[in-house]
Order: C-alpha cells, then sequence, then structure tokens
C-alpha cells in the first residue's frame, strides 16, 4: 500500500501523462488550531477532483473554484492565506482562529521528470529534497540524508519526500490487531512479525504485510532505517529480547515493548546482562504508550499511537516552532 503522499504523486503523474496540467498544493504555514500540518499536499486535477487534503472543509471547495477559474494558472508558485480574519475563520470552518498559507503551483510536461524520480526514489525508501523557485517554478531535486522539515524563503521553497513511516510488531494478537487498524488509519506501513506460523494464521486483524520468522532478522532485513518503529508484544521474554536487541542497535527511531513496569525492570536486565549499554537501553519505551489509564487493548493501542505522535511532532520541530506560537484551545 502506498503512503498518502505516494498517491498524489501517482494521481499526478496520471494527470500529466493524459497531458493535463495539474495543481500541486502545499501547506506551507499554519497559526493557530489547523486540520492538517505544515507540509501537507493535495493534488487538483483539471476535472476538480482532488487526491489528499489541506482541511478537510470548505477550504477546497472554495480552492477548487478558484483553481478552475484560472487564479492559479502557469508555471510559478503563488501564495495564498485562509483565516485571516475572524469572518474568515468562519466561513471556512477553521478552528480556533486558525489560519493557513498554501502554495500552489500548476505543473506540466516540464515536470514529469521530477514526479517521476520522486514516486520511485519513495517506492525503494529513499528520501529526496525539492526546491521549487517561487518565481518561475523550476525544480531541483537532490538526495537528502535525511526528512526535513519544509522552509520558505523570499525566492524558493524546499520540502522532502521520504518513505512512508513503518511500524513493526512483533507478536500477533489482539493488540496487535488493534494497533494495526490504528496506525493503518493514520498512514503507517504495518508489518506483522511472529515465529509461530499458526498465529499468523489466525490473525483477526486488518490486513497488514505477515511475515514468518525469528524476530532479530525480521527487525535486520525489514525495519532497520531511521522511518521504522518496532515494538514487540509477544509476552515471550525470549522473542522480544530478540527483536529488542536488534532494534535498539539499529536506526530505527523507535522501539518500544509490551509489560508493567515490573516486567520492564527485569526486562532491562537481562538486555544488559547481554551487553546493551546503558545509553542504548535508555531508547527503549517501556511500558509502551502514554500513561492514560488505559486498561482494554483498544486503550492501549491509543496510548501507542498517541506516544508515537507526539515523538514524531516532536522530532520534526513543531513542538516548538513559532508557527504553532498562537496555538488556539478551543
Amino acid at each position: 500500500m502506498n503512503s498518502t503522499d505516494q498517491t498524489i504523486l501517482n494521481c499526478l503523474l496520471a494527470s500529466l501523462t493524459q497531458g493535463e496540467q495539474p495543481w500541486l498544493v502545499i501547506v506551507v504555514a499554519t497559526i493557530g488550531s489547523s486540520p492538517r500540518p505544515v507540509g501537507s499536499l493535495v493534488a487538483f486535477r483539471a476535472d476538480g477532483s482532488q487526491v489528499g487534503s489541506v482541511s478537510g472543509g470548505c477550504v477546497e471547495e472554495d480552492l477548487i473554484a478558484r483553481l478552475l477559474a484560472g487564479e492559479f494558472n502557469g508555471p510559478q508558485v503563488y501564495l495564498t492565506e485562509y483565516g485571516v480574519s475572524a469572518e474568515d475563520n468562519e466561513k471556512w470552518g477553521l478552528p480556533c482562529g486558525g489560519r493557513l498559507e498554501l502554495a500552489i503551483q500548476q505543473l506540466g510536461g516540464k515536470d514529469m521528470e521530477w514526479v517521476t524520480e520522486t514516486y520511485d526514489a519513495m517506492s525503494t525508501r529513499q528520501t529526496l529534497s525539492r526546491s521549487v523557485s517561487l518565481e518561475s517554478g523550476e525544480t531541483q531535486i537532490s538526495p537528502a540524508e535525511q526528512f526535513a522539515p519544509l522552509e520558505k524563503s523570499d525566492d524558493t521553497l524546499t520540502h522532502c519526500f521520504g518513505p512512508r513511516h513503518r511500524l513493526l510488531l512483533v507478536g500477533a494478537g489482539q493488540l496487535a490487531a488493534n494497533l494495526s487498524t490504528l496506525a493503518l488509519a493514520m498512514d503507517y506501513e504495518v508489518l506483522l512479525a511472529d515465529s509461530r506460523e499458526w498465529a499468523l494464521d489466525q490473525w483477526q486483524g486488518p490486513e497488514v504485510e505477515k511475515i514468518l520468522g525469528l524476530p532479530d532478522d525480521v527487525v535486520r532485513e525489514h525495519a532497520a532505517d531511521e522511518h521504522c518503529a518496532v515494538i514487540t508484544l509477544s509476552h515471550d521474554p525470549r522473542v522480544d529480547d530478540m527483536a529488542l536487541m536488534e532494534a535498539l542497535d539499529s536506526a530505527c527511531w523507535y522501539v518500544g515493548a509490551l509489560g508493567s513496569a515490573r516486567t520492564t525492570a527485569k526486562r532491562l536486565q537481562r538486555l544488559s546482562q547481554l551487553g546493551l549499554s546503558s545509553d542504548t537501553l535508555a531508547r527503549l519505551h517501556a511500558p509502551v504508550g502514554l500513561s492514560i489509564g488505559s486498561k482494554t487493548t483498544m486503550e492501549i493501542a491509543v496510548s501507542i499511537m498517541a506516544q508515537l505522535t507526539q515523538l514524531r511532532r516532536e522530532s520534526e520541530g513543531l513542538a516548538n516552532s513559532p508557527q504553532l506560537t498562537e496555538l488556539g484551545t478551543g
């Protein structure tokens, strides 16, 4: 399954292949509460159809009307704002004084090359940086070592396209099923690993890629880059410890383990005796998830996905972003 950005790029490719001139719209700034974060993309085709979202509401309706009226035709990048006044907020349905700044560019045949190259790179889990001139619309892409937040200067817009965030769950069960449901809805690619063939055969969760094998081998092969998160759920220390040792020693950005505080203490002692340093063990999120008093498997899944979201936003620098200094509270 493709990520949202890949789906949007695929839509642009289909439109360009048919000789159309679609529009690519990017959220470049937000103030106050915003339905979509900075960097969100949406593609609009000549018939007004769209893939992706910048607000999930009336902004799109007005934007489509302006696009089809020719207001944003041409190769240059246009900047426009929604929610500048209280009247606009009420009209567009933006919450708590929210404001959006959008970059809009009509693409043409000259853009086919960079769109194709970017789509292919994402398919092979590579990260590319795209810089586009606001005045001319000329685009340059280059490899990027890691995903970086969107940046806008007086004359250039730079943003990254990176691989989909991947979540590897070790241990098939009800919690893994609930986690998979939430993670898929939040645009994660979910992999399920288990060394027990019968457990994979009896899986009752959503459709995900199931991998039969030893957990350390699975982590090494499928979840070792900085866009991957690994969570152990098997309740078997022999299985979980193998996966955790490999994951903690890899580049994956998040490693979590299910278990009580007591179980966690024993786990840390075992991993330390197996040679993992204190700095390496400090990367482990255990007990996994935010402390919200969760009891049921779905509540635990919610706490885990909330923690993943919190840490992702912090790593993207949004927690201290000047764009959020006027954050509304409703």
